[in-house]
């Protein structure tokens, strides 16, 4: 995983945190980031949808996965590996991104995602009100090609 120094982290983030609000008569300006990062890999291929005449959108899956060392110490390299895998839902709305992503994505690819967290609700089949969270994606980096489809 990279990482960035502090003081590169700290700077970027300077523009979104303020100690002092911009104030415009007795309306508060701030500002707020919701960003998502995500590197996995694709667990289905990508459908795409479009509802009520709206703008089409590609959807799939992505799986990340946290590994973890049980055990007293740290530095002993004694305990079981854990490990726990996480789906998330991706969606593409940009039209150029949203086509290739279609086109060329197919599941056990692995991408990187970057975009904002979107919760929503709705009313399934049976009546019942549910939430879902879904990754809106703004950019995706194909990082292998071992998932990609053949060109036709």
């Amino acid at each position: 995983m990279w990482r960035r120094p502090a003081w590169q982290v700290l700077r970027q983030l300077r523009q979104f945190v303020r100690h002092e609000s911009d104030t415009v008569g007795s309306l508060v300006l701030e500002r707020s980031m919701n960003r998502v990062q995500l590197l996995g890999r694709v667990g289905q291929d990508p459908i795409m949808r479009q509802v009520d005449g709206r703008n089409p959108v590609t959807i799939f899956s992505l799986a990340t996965n946290e590994m973890w060392r049980t055990g007293d110490s740290d530095v002993t390299q004694g305990g079981d590996i854990s490990q726990k895998t996480t789906w998330h839902r991706i969606s593409v709305f940009r039209p150029g991104l949203r086509d290739v992503t279609y086109q060329y994505v197919k599941k056990g690819a692995r991408l990187y995602v970057e975009g904002k967290i979107d919760y929503g609700e709705y009313t399934d089949k049976n009546n019942v009100r549910r939430q879902a969270t879904t990754i809106i994606a703004d950019n995706v980096i194909f990082l292998s090609d071992g998932g990609m489809k053949e060109k036709v």
